[in-house]
């Protein structure tokens, strides 16, 4: 790939993070590895298209390495608010990428920021144009819909879509036809099948809530409708009574973090371009991806992996 000036030739042998290296449990039958990337935000400036190169080299050369990828969306910097010709620059780029760097199957969820023009005013879109909101971000994934599910290594996958358009903006929700899917798709799925779920926006967040809570005059709890589902209630009960849920997988607010509730795990993974290409984000959350191994119990490992990007380099 030539970008900014990086040149990576050939793949980076990358050490396996600790997590990564405890023995598997007695008895217990690895399915897959899989690595999760989130919030990439490529885009011409500040050398991203080197610095997402870099990443997917660091999570192939890892010596045991995975063999899936689950994006979990804002592949690109900025469509929301952006004209088609940037729009497809960047799009442009993402793609570049990925073809020329990435021997890995990928799967994708749709990120808030990969809607084409739902700020109406920046944009210069009316909402009538082919590939005005996830359409565009739909042709450039591959995708024929923006929730989906999969059966791969004895697991079964659900790709959610988190983003509701709303007022030149969005809401973070599922909405009552995709609510009315996922329950028929859970009820596809044998219980003996673990599940594992990803959504750009995360279902539940604790550091969503830490970051974002605040006390409103009536001493309500008031959390951001950009940190987790508006109807993250909902969707959390459909998965409880579902029974063989594992763990959910999202992006979004570019943290770490994990939440563990009736026997479900959400994971808030950090972002690929932590602070948006320009710095560590909060000063804790490193330019990084997640590995995670699962188990045929359903059990699983996660660990997040810096892969060695700085401030410096990216400009």
């Amino acid at each position: 790939f030539i970008g900014s000036g990086v040149v990576f030739p050939k793949l980076l042998r990358a050490a396996s993070p600790k997590e990564s290296r405890r023995a598997i449990p007695k008895g217990t039958r690895r399915s897959c590895r899989l690595a999760q990337i989130t919030d990439v935000h490529v885009q011409p400036e500040l050398k991203a298209g080197d610095g997402f190169v870099r990443c997917l080299h660091h999570l192939q050369g890892q010596k045991d390495a995975p063999q899936l990828i689950l994006n979990t969306g804002d592949c690109i910097m900025d469509s929301m608010h952006a004209t088609s010709p940037r729009t497809e620059l960047q799009w442009n780029l993402w793609q570049q990428v990925l073809r020329n760097e990435c021997s890995l199957p990928v799967e994708h969820a749709i990120g808030n920021h990969d809607c084409w023009g739902l700020d109406k005013l920046k944009s210069g879109t009316n909402g009538r144009e082919g590939r005005w909101g996830k359409r565009w971000a739909l042709d450039a994934l591959g995708l024929a819909k923006p929730y989906y599910s999969f059966n791969r290594h004895g697991w079964h996958f659900i790709s959610l879509d988190s983003v509701e358009p709303f007022d030149n903006a969005y809401k973070a929700r599922l909405g009552a036809a995709q609510l009315a899917w996922l329950k028929s798709d859970l009820a596809s799925v044998g219980k003996d099948v673990p599940i594992l779920v990803m959504s750009h926006i995360p279902i539940v967040s604790v550091g969503g809530m830490l970051n974002s809570a605040k006390e409103t005059e009536a001493h309500d709890l008031q959390i951001g409708g950009g940190s987790m589902l508006l109807d993250g209630k909902e969707v959390h009960t459909l998965l409880r009574k579902q029974g063989n849920v594992k763990l959910c997988l999202s992006g979004h607010l570019h943290i770490n973090d994990r939440a563990s509730f009736d026997g479900i795990t959400y994971i808030t993974s950090g972002a690929v371009s932590s602070g948006w290409w320009r710095r560590v984000h909060l000063d804790r959350f490193d330019y990084g991806y997640a590995l995670l191994d699962l188990f045929a119990d359903g059990s699983f490992r996660h660990a997040y992996v810096p892969f060695g990007w700085t401030t410096a380099l990216s400009g």
